[in-house]
């Protein structure tokens, strides 16, 4: 009796809070689709909903993005499991295991939405009000079996990038003509975070700022159900699952079935509408960092919603079957959408808790797939490691150390064959045995299955390539002991004063140790050849700090030691220039380094993505000052003040080669990355030359190779593609470029750019006839990267041109690049 009278005052109190609630048009005083809602006043109507229906919604604010502004997301359920929302939360962590207790089933199912990831991808932010409304005036019976996460804008500096931009170019009515230039959004577009990351891309490398504060909120909950939403071309209709395959092998039936009863019920609204839509087409469940995909290899059921639109549609515009496609029709799809998966997962919330509990009991306890354990050896760079397991501590994913020391078979990365290992005791292991099991696998697996060639992103993505970290994989599965991680021993200052620091060059720690000594205005030299000091051995590209070149920094030794402790970076003192072998501290083969003035081109013809890869490199990784300029004034600017330059991927049919050269011929060195370097292939007085295909102009098609049937159109297209795919590079470790590196490294080709070995420059990584490791890459463009160029430098009088085919940072997922780029910018041409 006691629980009937306090769910019944629930309900009275729940009826009150209701009825002082403010619609969308009430609050916001129009209309929701007559224009595009600005996101502080999206923000504002969420808080309004809170503070009215408090005892049904919780707003949290779990991060803010880098311009500042909150991102946030409401919790939505019934009052009487809003009162005991933290024993709900626990709850789904014990189910998981990533809790110690016994969960129990018997409890809310929680769905999850994320809206707008994509800033000009607006008509979902919008739609979310509609649905917030709604969950709390005529679905309440839904919040009873369900809790209900809505996170309105994922990406508010991309929204408002958009929103703001369109508000100043309507005019006092909006015009419905494609051609209206409120149909055309200026460079970089809305659809990017402020670092112009694609924050769909982000989720599984977690680079950026939204991405990493999202998912650490969104595994204080681990839902059972995750929505994203977006928008495609116009002239498409609406998308909704289930999704298109290559479904990844790792991904459940229940999984699968879960998809097909969404959809059916989100046809079952359309239908009633009658409203174009389309399922199983285009948008795939392979690739780990999107917001279908991530979720699913977390334990959810993961969906994408595609309305036709996007940041072309504005708030209407003229289609080619003469019908004019509005904000409003938009926001009802998403609307609609949203709430048809919500409905579903209350009708099936029994039978999705118990599948929940089944996908981790199985992941603790039997988990499939070939391997067992992922093994990296103790011999690894520490700092690698430790970003590792950074990274592993951040998705949850649990390790340890080898528990003993005894020889296993195992599948070695960077040999690509079997082998018997030996295992070390200090030997990190990540086993699939544990909560995470499927990410693990996912993340780490050698190889990436492939039930379709038709992908919509990389297709191979293996950690240990991508980290550059020597692994093996075992089917064995390896006990492990606790892992502790070595704490950072302060560097001291040499008692009386040191001759020089030394610092070795193997891992991204050092160039950030470089960009800070350069910005504190100590001169730096770096290693041309090996030599060993006081019986430490250092490589190619190690610094030298000495104190004769540095007589202009009062204390020194604290200096440079106070520099070195901020980036956590040993640095060895030694108190003599004689080294034991190798080149002594006074050799000419120590190069003095002038710090570089940095330009990095933005603008009109470059891709966003590749700029912001670099843009954010240097403001968040590197921490180094970067010059941004506008492509439309290269042919404007005095090169002579800058020493480096940076040219994205795009296209720069405007440039001014001869200027540039020029320039380069006085020392300028100049980094073309991936199609940029076009500007210089096959010109007269360059060396890069692009590759052709092998047959002659006049040769003719076999017979067979004509016959060619138009449904596989597609597919037949992809034979000159190349999906994000592993190649193992050969390197010339003798190189600047390559300093740091082994013979072998791993790259993510995702272009496909074909460029032969430079005759007469300096060919740093190529790609030999034996260098395909994983992925998928048509039978045409495999053949065209046998013996081609990955890395070349071309000298210029006394500069350099760099060309780096393939990004060494591609979206921050290759950390493995990030010394190469710093090789790049500090030590060629130097």
């Amino acid at each position: 009796m006691k629980h009937f009278f306090i769910t019944l005052l629930c309900v009275v109190v729940s009826f009150a809070a209701v009825a002082q609630l403010q619609s969308p048009d009430a609050f916001l005083g129009y209309r929701i689709g007559d224009k595009f809602t600005p996101h502080h006043r999206v923000v504002d109507y969420f808080r309004h909903v809170a503070a009215q229906a408090s005892n049904q919604v919780k707003l949290v604010e779990y991060g803010t993005s880098y311009e500042g502004r909150p991102l946030i997301a409401a919790i939505v359920s019934s009052a009487a499991n809003m009162s005991r929302l933290e024993e709900i939360r626990r709850n789904n962590l014990q189910l998981t295991g990533l809790l110690e207790g016994q969960g129990n089933i018997n409890a809310p199912v929680i769905v999850w939405m994320s809206y707008n990831v994509h800033g000009n991808e607006a008509v979902s932010t919008e739609a979310v009000m509609l649905t917030l409304h709604e969950l709390l005036t005529q679905r309440s019976e839904w919040l009873n079996d369900a809790v209900v996460i809505l996170d309105p804008c994922a990406n508010p500096d991309g929204h408002s990038r958009y929103v703001n931009w369109y508000i100043q170019m309507k005019g006092a009515t909006h015009n419905v003509q494609p051609d209206a230039r409120e149909h055309y959004e200026p460079w970089p577009g809305g659809r990017y975070n402020h670092y112009i990351f694609d924050l769909n891309r982000d989720w599984a490398w977690q680079s950026q700022q939204e991405t990493r504060q999202r998912l650490a909120f969104y595994q204080q909950w681990m839902p059972q159900v995750h929505g994203d939403f977006h928008e495609m071309g116009p002239e498409q209709p609406y998308y909704f699952a289930p999704a298109a395959e290559p479904y990844h092998k790792e991904i459940t039936n229940w999984q699968r079935e879960f998809q097909v009863v969404v959809g059916k019920n989100a046809a079952r609204y359309f239908d009633r509408n009658k409203w174009l839509y389309f399922t199983r087409e285009t948008f795939d469940l392979l690739y780990p960092s999107y917001g279908d995909t991530w979720p699913t290899y977390n334990g959810a059921i993961g969906m994408t919603y595609e309305q036709g639109g996007s940041g072309r549609a504005g708030l209407g515009i003229l289609l080619n079957n003469g019908d004019t496609l509005t904000l409003r029709k938009r926001i009802d799809h998403q609307h609609t959408s949203g709430i048809a998966t919500i409905e579903a997962a209350a009708q099936q919330k029994s039978r999705m808790m118990q599948e929940f509990k089944n996908y981790f009991e199985q992941a603790r306890t039997n988990p499939g797939g070939t391997y067992k354990s992922f093994i990296i050896p103790a011999g690894n760079d520490a700092y690698k490691v430790k970003m590792l397991t950074d990274y592993l501590d951040r998705n949850q994913i649990r390790y340890g150390l080898a528990g003993t020391a005894a020889p296993v078979k195992a599948f070695n990365f960077q040999t690509g064959k079997e082998e018997t290992v030996t295992l070390s005791r200090n030997d990190l292991v990540i086993s699939t045995v544990q909560p995470k099991s499927v990410l693990v696998k996912v993340l780490f697996n050698p190889r990436t299955v492939l039930a379709d060639s038709v992908t919509y992103d990389a297709t191979a993505w293996s950690l240990p390539y991508a980290m550059g970290l020597q692994a093996y994989a075992s089917a064995e599965r390896i006990a492990q002991t606790a892992y502790t991680a070595p704490a950072f021993t302060k560097n001291t200052p040499v008692q009386g004063g040191a001759y020089a620091y030394l610092s070795a060059w193997k891992n991204f720690g050092h160039a950030r140790l470089l960009a800070a000594l350069m910005k504190a205005g100590i001169n730096v030299r770096f290693a041309e050849q090996p030599f060993s000091m006081n019986g430490i051995s250092y490589d190619r590209g190690a610094l030298m700090i000495s104190r004769a070149d540095n007589t202009h920094i009062q204390n020194f030794d604290k200096v440079v030691t106070d520099v070195a402790n901020a980036v956590e970076v040993a640095v060895q003192g030694t108190a003599s220039g004689l080294s034991s072998t190798g080149i002594d501290l006074g050799s000419s083969s120590f190069q003095l380094m002038k710090a570089p003035r940095i330009a990095l081109i933005s603008g009109d013809g470059v891709y966003p993505t590749s700029f912001g890869e670099a843009w954010n490199y240097f403001d968040y990784l590197l921490e180094y000052p970067v010059t941004v300029i506008n492509s439309s004034m290269l042919n404007r600017i005095d090169w002579n003040k800058y020493d480096v330059v940076i040219l994205p991927a795009g296209s720069y049919n405007s440039l001014d080669i001869n200027a540039v050269k020029s320039w380069m011929r006085n020392g300028g060195r100049l980094i073309a990355m991936e199609n940029a370097m076009n500007v210089f292939a096959d010109k007269e007085g360059f060396l890069l030359k692009t590759k052709k295909d092998d047959k002659g102009k006049d040769e003719k098609p076999k017979p067979e190779e004509m016959l060619k049937k138009y449904g596989e159109r597609e597919r037949n297209s992809l034979t000159n593609g190349v999906e994000g795919s592993i190649f193992r590079a050969n390197m010339d470790v003798t190189h600047p470029l390559a300093f740091g590196y082994q013979e072998n490294y791993h790259t993510l080709k995702h272009i496909n750019n074909f460029y032969e070995y430079l005759n007469g420059g300096w060919n740093v990584g190529v790609l030999k006839s034996d260098a395909y490791v994983d992925g998928f890459v048509g039978s045409k463009a495999k053949e065209k990267l046998k013996n081609s160029l990955v890395f070349g430098v071309e000298n210029i009088g006394g500069g350099a041109l760099i060309y780096l085919a393939d990004s060494p940072i591609y979206r921050h997922s290759w950390q493995n690049g990030y010394l190469l780029f710093s090789n790049a910018i500090f030590f060629v041409g130097q």
